[in-house]
């Protein structure tokens, strides 16, 4: 895991270094253990480098012939791709085939990686700077045409650090945030940067984007016809296969384990394919109803694991919320970032890899919304996400109008022919929910603390395996992930995988209340709350917040307060919650 970052201008421009450092230094918790720049003409590469497959030969840019390559993530079928494709290769790192495929089969080159990549490569014969994202998204890859041709970052806060891009907020990603916490599509929320979409490749040439190719991550077909039995079998063979390539690595590593079937299939697979304990980690909080720590400890000890039982306090989290929200520059107002970079933070005094269990619920049709998009309107089934957090709160001065185009759009996109509903809500969430949400909190908040984050649901092996089984062998009545479940009950029954699930809830909209008569009145006093609700609603908001409904609302104001007072305003996050709103 890693930071990568550079410019591709037009012909006569050169990179200006002092550049080139600053997009570096924004990049350095991305990369603790080493720095490298390719400057040629009028192109530059930057990495950062976290050190976890050949720690001692894999600095980065790498080269062969006149190409040059920086890249963010791992490609795990690094030594089977050595040896199908007969590639000599100058060291051990698992980032160098791609840039020999790319000498041998041009754009395309990524169709064989399998793994989580942001890719960079100059060609200086071919006169050409190459973009790649994996198919899933795991990992970010940001662009944006600057004064002169086109600049990339593993993260929008670099290109904005290195005075590439101005801070300003595009007012319809931002009612996409109020509304649904993340959002959507190729534009983020900074006016001029763009994300590379999951499975992109662009091909730059004279600081201009000159072709586009992608690579999907879902296959293709109608729903296959087989047996609960055989593909109990088949999942479990490449399931267990991707947790193996997962694993690859020359450092510690572990997982994060809740008490949910997702990561105890990791766990299990991980058990199995492992000589010592796994290593364990799993937070809780010291207040509040859910509380998975006892069922993960239980599944813990069925697997002979070592597990870290992480307690995460109410006063730890006002302390340390600026850092995490900081972390979001590309925003999501996901609760679960608050548990992520606490565990990441005490991870990381043991192992610089962990694996997690996100995908599943996408992969195998695990959520409730699934569940109710499989029905049609007459029979209670409604749309995903068809109302947004600050529906009908009279908060906000004025009703956010297109916070769902983007969702609109990607529906359509989802609901393919031959598709079933189920598939179409599973791609849905797929296309967006996925990679900026659930996949965005796991890289910020690991990256802030220079550990890398795995998730073999998300593989090319276990979609051929899960993705076009029938809907009979995903829901089941009222129970999702029906696959998966009855693999966990031969493989790990101490999973206890048709038990009733308790949840997990980060109790943030009890302390937002509890704290509603300091908190408010900083939160409606900060510059990008002001512009866009109504003060006086502010307080009695805060003061509901237990309420599951303002909860949401309160928590998406007081992120975007923090967000904005960052990554727009340029503050600095230093001191508790109300000692960063109260300075000014």
């Amino acid at each position: 895991m890693c930071g990568i970052a550079g410019l591709a201008l037009r012909p006569g421009l050169s990179p200006d270094p002092l550049v080139l450092d600053a997009l570096t230094r924004a990049l350095g918790h991305r990369g603790p253990d080493g720095r490298g720049h390719h400057v040629a003409g009028n192109v530059a590469l930057a990495h950062t480098r976290l050190a976890i497959i050949d720690l001692a030969g894999g600095d980065q840019p790498l080269f062969a012939g006149p190409a040059a390559l920086v890249a963010n993530g791992e490609v795990y079928n690094n030594p089977e791709l050595r040896t199908e494709h007969a590639l000599s290769c100058a060291t051990g790192s698992d980032c160098e085939p791609p840039l020999h495929l790319w000498r041998r089969e041009g754009i395309g080159f990524a169709e064989e990686l399998r793994g989580m990549w942001a890719i960079a490569i100059h060609d200086r014969a071919a006169r050409r700077v190459v973009l790649s994202r994996d198919p899933f998204g795991i990992k970010p890859l940001y662009i944006a045409e600057v004064a002169g041709g086109l600049a990339f970052a593993s993260e929008p806060q670099a290109l904005v650090a290195a005075g590439l891009v101005a801070p300003r907020v595009r007012r319809e990603a931002r009612d996409e945030l109020l509304q649904l916490q993340f959002t959507t599509g190729a534009e983020t929320i900074f006016t001029g940067i763009h994300r590379l979409l999951p499975g992109e490749t662009l091909a730059v040439t004279d600081g201009a984007v000159v072709e586009r190719h992608r690579r999907v991550a879902l296959p293709d077909g109608p729903t296959e016809e087989i047996g609960e039995e055989a593909a109990i079998a088949r999942f479990g063979r490449a399931f267990t296969e991707s947790v193996e390539f997962h694993q690859r690595a020359d450092v510690p590593y572990g997982m994060f384990l809740s008490g949910g079937t997702d990561s105890a299939a990791v766990l299990s697979a991980m058990a199995r394919l492992n000589d010592r304990p796994v290593l364990a980690f799993t937070a809780g909080f010291d207040t509040g109803p859910n509380d998975e720590r006892d069922q993960a400890a239980a599944a813990a000890a069925a697997a002979g694991a070592k597990h870290v039982r992480l307690e995460v306090s109410e006063a730890e989290v006002w302390r340390h919320l600026p850092q995490i929200v900081a972390a979001m520059d590309d925003p999501a107002a996901d609760y679960a970032i608050v548990p992520t970079w606490f565990l990441a933070r005490r991870a990381r005094e043991e192992v610089k890899v962990v694996l997690s269990g996100e995908g599943g619920d996408e992969m195998l049709g695990g959520y409730g919304r699934h569940r109710s998009a499989m029905r049609p309107w007459w029979l209670g089934g409604k749309a995903m996400r068809a109302h947004g957090a600050f529906d009908r709160l009279e908060v906000l001065r004025e009703p956010p109008r297109a916070w769902r185009d983007g969702l609109a759009a990607a529906e359509a996109a989802a609901a393919m022919p031959g598709r079933s509903r189920l598939m179409a809500a599973q791609a849905l969430d797929m296309a967006d929910w996925l990679p900026n949400d659930l996949l965005l909190k796991l890289d910020r908040c690991l990256m802030a603390h220079g550990i890398e984050g795995r998730v073999p649901f998300l593989d090319a092996g276990v979609a051929a395996a899960c993705w076009r089984l029938p809907d009979r062998l995903k829901v089941r009545r009222d129970s999702g992930k029906w696959l998966l479940r009855q693999w966990l009950a031969r493989e790990f029954p101490a999973a206890r995988p048709f038990a009733r699930k308790r949840g997990f809830t980060v109790p943030m909209g009890s302390w937002i209340a509890q704290a509603a008569e300091r908190l408010a009145p900083l939160v409606a006093s900060q510059p990008g709350v002001a512009e866009i609700a109504r003060p006086d609603r502010i307080l009695p908001l805060f003061r509901a917040a237990a309420g599951k409904r303002e909860g949401f609302a309160a928590w998406h104001l007081l992120f975007y307060a923090l967000w904005h007072a960052r990554h727009i305003e340029g503050r600095r996050m230093e001191g508790d919650t109300l000692a960063v709103l109260a300075e000014r």
